[in-house]
């Protein structure tokens, strides 16, 4: 017998973890194991939702008694499989109704979803499909509706009784609160760290969110800016351009990120990166940077040996090492997180240089230094800041 002061007990849990930031998978999982401890006969659940983010449309959890939980995640534009053309949460979805059951102990049941043969040879004798909106960041165009959909099944002989049933749909409006908290968490930290970076996201979820908060950081600075790009835009036209200009950031800003960096900025089509140096030594931020600069060009030279590269895709690279004001800056109503300082205009001077030096990477000292042997002296050049002309390294 279901005791529904037990899954009251079950309710005060979920609130719980609505106040706290949970992980969905592992909650999701001890619900359920909850749920059958308080003799809701569940055997099989899943639970599907669709979410912001610049890779990942939707996921979902699917907990099996005895079994390990399986979570996934299916990114955008990812092809359609055979199994989720045919199955009932896809048809649910699109019909707009809220509620699908079907039982699979009968003989004589009708298995409209390849999905409930299975379950039924398996053992399984009724299945529920159920679907809770609520209103959450998704994008519109890919989803119809925002929430949550949950799948429950049992191995009990006669299926769900109707107190389990009063019992799931209970839960499932509480874990909608729960799964809404906890989603709308993980969207603003996606959002904070697709459009600040991880480091200046972080810092502004932790508080830094007023005009001129900030600190002092040292850090090694990557600089990169396209060449040739107002010929290459006037020649492939907006819409290719823009095709052409986020390969170029895949090249340069994602090897910052593949090597432990962060990209504070894209100007234009120049793009900003930072090395921290504080958890890590100033040798360590060098080799990041070094090992970026590296990736870059390899995959720049893979761009262009392409038969469809529509046009050289050129830049110049400048590594600079020093001290920098990390934080927010801008207006109290708009602001951005990013690095200024003497280090960062070195570093865009030093990148405007590689065209006269004949180079695509060049360095200052303090970096060329522990470069070793692939460090090449180029000449001393005249830097904003620096009352006498700096000496700049390329890199072999």
């Amino acid at each position: 017998m279901i005791s529904m002061k037990d899954i009251d007990g079950v309710e005060d849990w979920l609130i719980g973890q609505a106040l706290g930031s949970p992980d969905m998978a592992a909650m999701f999982a001890e619900m359920c194991e909850r749920l059958r401890q308080c003799h809701v006969p569940i055997d099989r659940a899943l639970l599907g939702w669709s979410t912001l983010h610049p890779l990942i449309e939707a996921e979902t959890v699917c907990w099996e008694n005895g079994a390990d939980v399986q979570h996934e995640q299916i990114g955008h534009f990812q092809e359609e499989s055979e199994d989720w053309l045919t199955s009932p949460i896809r048809s649910i979805l699109m019909s707009g109704e809220p509620v699908m059951r079907r039982r699979l102990a009968n003989s004589n049941a009708p298995f409209d979803f390849p999905l409930l043969a299975s379950l039924s040879e398996r053992g399984y004798s009724d299945y529920m499909v159920m679907v809770t909106a609520f209103e959450l960041p998704t994008i519109r165009e890919e989803v119809s509706t925002s929430g949550i959909v949950v799948t429950w099944a049992t191995r009990e002989e006669n299926g769900f009784t109707d107190e389990a049933l009063a019992a799931i749909t209970y839960i499932q409006k509480r874990l909608a609160l729960a799964a809404r908290a906890t989603l709308q968490s993980q969207i603003s930290r996606t959002i904070a760290e697709t459009y600040l970076g991880k480091i200046a996201g972080g810092k502004v979820l932790a508080g830094q969110i007023r005009h001129g908060d900030g600190e002092t950081i040292d850090a090694v600075i990557f600089y990169s800016d396209m060449r040739n790009s107002t010929a290459i835009a006037e020649h492939l036209g907006p819409d290719a351009y823009l095709s052409w200009l986020n390969t170029y950031f895949q090249a340069t800003a994602g090897a910052i990120l593949d090597n432990g960096g962060e990209v504070l900025d894209f100007i234009g089509d120049a793009v900003l990166g930072v090395f921290p140096i504080g958890e890590q030594s100033l040798e360590t931020a060098v080799e990041q940077a070094i090992a970026a600069a590296d990736t870059t060009r390899k995959r720049l030279k893979s761009v262009n040996a392409e038969p469809a590269s529509a046009q050289p895709l050129k830049a110049g690279i400048a590594l600079s090492v020093g001290t920098v004001m990390f934080g927010n800056i801008g207006v109290p109503h708009r602001m951005t997180f990013s690095v200024i300082g003497q280090t960062v205009h070195a570093a865009a001077r030093i990148e405007s240089l590689t065209k006269t030096v004949g180079v695509d990477v060049l360095m200052t000292a303090d970096v060329a230094r522990r470069t070793g042997a692939r460090a090449r002296p180029v000449g001393d050049f005249a830097l904003s800041g620096f009352a006498a002309p700096q000496p700049l390294f390329a890199l072999e």
